[in-house]
């Protein structure tokens, strides 16, 4: 009988067609929902215009979708564990997609604020799915720089939504923006058919036929045999030693509190409250800042461009360098990067100069909250990853909600331009000191790399 471990097959893979069609999919998932979330920072000035309301109505409006996304985290995170990560994925990208629709047709705050809620459920519930899938799926040697070339997929969306919103909304209103958001859904179908069940998921359920095609697809020297034993060894099975095919296993919440990992996990908990806090509130307000500054919407608008561009290039560049340095020290870097960019952009400079700093904003705010989630993702093992995530995402999520209603409440009290990027700025001085604290040596991926140096 021959032993296969999953973990450590998925580790050394070489990088195949399997690969780019997970690639594909979970990037393309994450730009829908980068849209969709990006959208209501968008059309803010409109909508606030339109519905008559004032800035702290306005943050509460915005922070519906983010209260939805606390429990989309949590809730689909733990879901994909019993009945997988392809199906909750499509589930929820048809709620984020058609809900953030029909948002669009609400004439009042709050019937639009319901249907936000309804959507955030969805939005939540992909982010955590796809960074686990991700990271399941990419071969160790450019896992984070996989993982994060995914998650920019968020900083397109918010580019998409910004072009859109300066071609549509000008002419035809900011509620075409909105009913834009349900195109995704005529995909769904391909991505049922083309995404593969997660490794963990067909362990448990013992769907070994099915474990035996995808490893052959994903490891072409791979050659099935009839008397094939999956297991997840050593740290990649938790607490209990070797996860077996249909095996019973310790349950993938409490995992994040054993073998010495409980202060870490609450560390990341922490850093992602604090990097939420800064994206939504950069995705909320900027706009609105920017042409509080001065700035024409047209011209306000490009800065929020500038920010995804920057986001973008930030978090493929820095999942480039994670894999070949220290991932923490790179993502305490980032958040310190972060903290001088944003304070910066209260300041007058000459245009060119504050294009670049809104870039390097995003580059360490959207980029670093990617890059959290790499580091989570492959700091616990495969059985409690889309948990893990989940869960840091959800707690997280608290700092999403906050962000618009407590920048909305500074920006309604008058204070200098400089006062408001100092309040989002802050943040990230905390989230680099809570990213150090985090015991790496616990981490699922030292083992993962001290067994490819063995191996």
């Amino acid at each position: 009988m021959r032993q296969i471990d999953l973990q450590r097959a998925s580790d050394e893979a070489p990088f195949t067609r399997l690969h780019w069609i997970v690639l594909i999919w979970c990037a393309l998932a994450i730009v829908f929902d980068g849209y969709d979330l990006a959208v209501v920072g968008i059309a803010l000035p409109s909508i606030m215009k339109d519905m008559g309301v004032d800035a702290t109505q306005a943050g509460f409006m915005a922070s519906s979708a983010l209260f939805g996304m606390m429990f989309g985290n949590v809730v689909f995170g733990g879901l994909s564990d019993r009945y997988g990560r392809r199906l909750v994925m499509c589930l929820c990208i048809a709620i984020f997609s058609l809900f953030t629709a029909l948002a669009g047709l609400m004439r009042d705050p709050l019937s639009f604020s319901m249907m936000r809620f309804i959507a955030g459920l969805g939005i939540g519930g992909v982010m955590p799915n796809v960074i686990a899938q991700m990271t399941d799926y990419s071969p160790l040697r450019m896992r984070s720089t996989l993982i994060t070339l995914t998650f920019s997929g968020y900083s397109v969306g918010g580019m998409l939504a910004a072009i859109l919103g300066k071609g549509l909304m000008e002419t035809y209103g900011w509620q075409t923006v909105f009913l834009a958001a349900a195109a995704p859904v005529v995909l769904l179908p391909l991505i049922w058919l083309q995404m593969p069940e997660s490794l963990g998921f067909m362990l448990r359920k013992g769907q070994t036929e099915q474990l035996k095609r995808v490893l052959s697809r994903m490891s072409p020297g791979y050659v099935p045999q009839a008397d094939d034993r999956f297991v997840l060894s050593g740290a990649a099975a938790g607490s209990a030693g070797a996860v077996e095919e249909g095996a019973g296993r310790q349950s993938a919440f409490g995992e994040l509190f054993l073998q010495g990992r409980a202060f870490s996990t609450l560390m990341f908990w922490l850093t992602c409250f604090m990097a939420l806090f800064m994206v939504y509130a950069l995705n909320s307000w900027l706009t609105k800042l920017m042409a509080q500054a001065g700035y024409s919407l047209g011209s306000a608008l490009t800065f929020v461009l500038v920010l995804n561009v920057g986001a973008t290039v930030g978090a493929v560049c820095a999942g480039w360098v994670a894999d070949r340095m220290h991932i923490k020290l790179v993502t305490f870097l980032m958040f310190v990067m972060a903290a001088v960019a944003i304070t910066l952009m209260g300041h007058r400079l000459p245009t060119p100069a504050l294009l670049l700093v809104v870039a390097i904003a995003g580059a360490c705010t959207i980029g670093t909250q990617t890059m959290t989630c790499a580091y989570c993702s492959q700091f616990y093992p495969m059985t409690a990853r889309s948990t893990g995530v989940g869960m840091m995402l959800g707690v997280g999520r608290v700092g999403a909600i906050l962000a618009p209603i407590v920048i909305g409440m500074i920006v309604n009290m008058d204070l200098p331009l400089a006062s408001n990027f100092t309040a989002i700025a802050i943040p990230a001085i905390v989230a680099a000191c809570s990213i150090l604290l985090v015991q790496h040596g616990r981490s699922d991926l030292v083992r993962s790399r001290m067994d490819t140096a063995v191996g």
